[in-house]
């Protein structure tokens, strides 16, 4: 179904919800109106508080990759964040989303000058930066709204360098070394693999900051990593020799800190090779499933980390995939929780600030940042429940493990 005639089935829908006056915890009812075209400008606010006073509109600046290789997570954290802004809005509370979303290509300039349209975009009025999606393009804005005083929440840049020493940027994926020390302690405590390869990108920052998270914590609890093989780049095709060097170890059981695409070619390689160890992944191999002509049976058996179940039970995830795939024609992937979950963030957290109505965005900045450090502020969303920020700008919730079976997750 095409996004025109989702706004017709929407909007038939939404006859059957109530809707909710004012913020509520953990994002409350999820209406579906109208989604939003996607490439542009999403959810004009309208309405008011629900008690006779004008609504607050706070501006969300939203930067990702929408065009080359890392288009499909820009793509699912805009879609996903669209959605959410979309139900925000037609709560007709006292604040408004207005989403304006712009292409960085996963390139740290393009993202930098994508910053500096939004903040020409958004004028004098308050201003929050909702991205990066990828590491480095975030890294280079976040120096930017550090100096110029924008709050920021990243859906999906996990390295440390994208908060560290600013107290303006927060994350609402888990970081590279939490995400590592965090498969080594599961792995240990589920008595997985007696002897552990591990395949990397020591060109990426992601994949090279779980991998040395993941293999001195494996040391630190007793497992054996007997093999560590690495490629340059995610255009690599050929990864025999990183599963010759697994299957020479020994290796039982092979940990695969990528990105979906990169293990895809693993999975059908070592199908091949006749090489069946366990493959266990980080939040990056999300996705893999839904990949174009990829032959789900290759996956099965694969245990990979990630805050978000598509194939939840839970209302509020049900709604919001059968929300998703019926303007997009494919299931949300954990990118797109994220996005979502940080607009209502977001949402949540401007509901709070008194005098809001009356902030630039320097003070709104301020006040968003002490909210989000100050240890009382908590979010549920798809991807966690009761989330908290730590003063590092990191984000405290628990990975839920999944295994492929019947080409579906299933939460373990």
């Amino acid at each position: 179904m095409k996004k025109k005639n989702l706004a017709a089935l929407l909007m038939a829908g939404a006859m059957s919800f109530s809707l909710l006056a004012g913020c509520s915890s953990g994002g409350g009812e999820a209406s579906t109106p109208p989604a939003s075209q996607p490439g542009a400008q999403a959810s004009q606010p309208a309405g008011n508080d629900g008690n006779g006073g004008e609504a607050v509109t706070i501006k969300v600046g939203g930067i990702g990759p929408t065009t080359g290789n890392n288009a499909q997570y820009g793509t699912a954290t805009q879609w996903g964040a669209e959605i959410a802004v979309d139900e925000i809005n037609a709560k007709n509370g006292p604040i408004k989303l207005e989403l304006q979303y712009e292409d960085d290509t996963g390139v740290a300039d393009t993202a930098v000058a994508a910053y500096n349209s939004l903040k020409d975009w958004a004028k004098d009025a308050p201003l929050v930066i909702y991205g990066c999606t990828t590491t480095q393009p975030c890294v280079a804005v976040a120096s930017e709204t550090f100096a110029d005083r924008y709050f920021q929440l990243t859906p999906s840049a996990s390295s440390p360098d994208v908060t560290n020493g600013k107290d303006n940027v927060f994350q609402m994926c888990f970081t590279d070394p939490g995400q590592g020390n965090a498969a080594a302690e599961y792995l240990k405590s589920a008595g997985l693999g007696t002897k552990i390869g591990v395949i990397y990108n020591n060109g990426d920052p992601y994949s090279t900051g779980i991998a040395e998270a993941f293999i001195a914590k494996a040391k630190e609890v007793g497992l054996e990593v007997v093999a560590t093989s690495t490629y340059p780049e995610d255009t690599t095709t050929d990864y025999t020799v990183q599963l010759n060097a697994c299957k020479d170890a020994g290796a039982d059981l092979v940990f695969l800190p990528i990105y979906y695409t990169p293990a895809s070619l693993i999975l059908a390689q070592a199908k091949q090779m006749d090489y069946a160890p366990i493959f266990f992944g980080g939040d990056g191999m999300d996705g893999m499933l839904d990949m174009k002509g990829f032959d789900k049976s290759l996956a099965e058996g694969l245990l990979l980390m990630t805050p978000f179940n598509a194939a939840g039970t839970d209302e509020r995830t049900k709604t919001f995939v059968e929300t998703y795939q019926a303007a997009h024609e494919i299931l949300p992937n954990q990118f797109a929780a994220d996005g979502y979950d940080c607009m209502y963030a977001i949402y949540e957290a401007c509901c709070q600030i008194d005098g809001i109505a009356d902030m630039d965005s320097a003070q709104l900045c301020d006040a968003l940042s002490a909210l989000f450090t100050g240890g009382q502020f908590s979010v549920d969303g798809l991807t966690g429940s009761g989330m908290k920020w730590l003063t590092t700008g990191e984000v405290s919730k628990a990975p839920v493990v999944v295994k492929v079976e019947g080409g579906v997750y299933v939460t373990q």
